[in-house]
């Protein structure tokens, strides 16, 4: 399998024949191009940087083959497309071309009490690489790769560390980054590291560069 990182939380991987994309939203400026290379993409919950309802919608007219996975939330967003558009929640498993995908977690983490909560799901895929969206959500299965955000309203560095320690991944790829500049990334990679708080080193894979697992 094939990661790709793209600007922030989005992801493209690759098995086989098969491509899937997970959260293109607006802070991804390939976004567009992204989904027209796929027929398949995972979105984690509504906000805007994990999810470019203009691209996703002009997809999904122009291309009938092409599907969207998501919470029933940002269904209703799409609901004109009806059959293309399928709404997941925790405990659904599927298939989509050559990967298997489990949808875990309920809930975005929590920004402020004043903010009312959001949906959010995170996606196992093939038994391998989690993208928990945006949440600190332990999948109750053993997770191979983990894609951790470190920037947003909602993160913290400590629970970050905390997190890596509770899924306790063996590869810990850095996405939701947008907010952070280069020293800022490298700051939070020098922290979570075996040398420092975490159990394994976060690696920070160039924007448009991939990695193989």
């Amino acid at each position: 399998m094939k990661i790709t990182k793209h600007a922030h939380a989005c992801i493209t991987l690759e098995k086989g024949e098969s491509r899937l994309v997970i959260d293109p939203g607006t802070f991804t400026p390939n976004a567009a191009e992204l989904v027209a290379n796929t027929d398949t993409v995972l979105i984690t919950h509504e906000h805007g940087d994990h999810f470019d309802e203009s691209v996703i919608a002009a997809a999904l007219d122009a291309r009938p083959e092409f599907k969207v996975y998501c919470p029933s939330v940002v269904v209703e967003k799409l609901k004109a497309r009806a059959g293309q558009v399928v709404a997941v929640a925790e405990g659904d498993h599927f298939k989509v071309g050559e990967f298997d995908v489990a949808v875990f977690g309920k809930q975005h983490a929590r920004i402020h009490d004043d903010i009312p909560p959001f949906v959010n799901v995170g996606y196992l895929i093939d038994d391998r690489v989690f993208h928990p969206g945006d949440a600190y959500y332990v999948p109750p299965v053993p997770v191979e790769v983990l894609l951790l955000p470190t920037s947003g309203p909602w993160t913290k560095v400590g629970e970050s560390v905390d997190y890596v320690r509770a899924v306790n991944p063996k590869l810990v790829i850095q996405i939701h980054e947008v907010m952070l500049s280069e020293i800022g990334q490298q700051s939070v990679a020098r922290i979570i590291n075996p040398n420092m708080l975490s159990t394994v080193p976060l690696t920070i894979v160039p924007i448009g560069e991939s990695i193989a697992i």
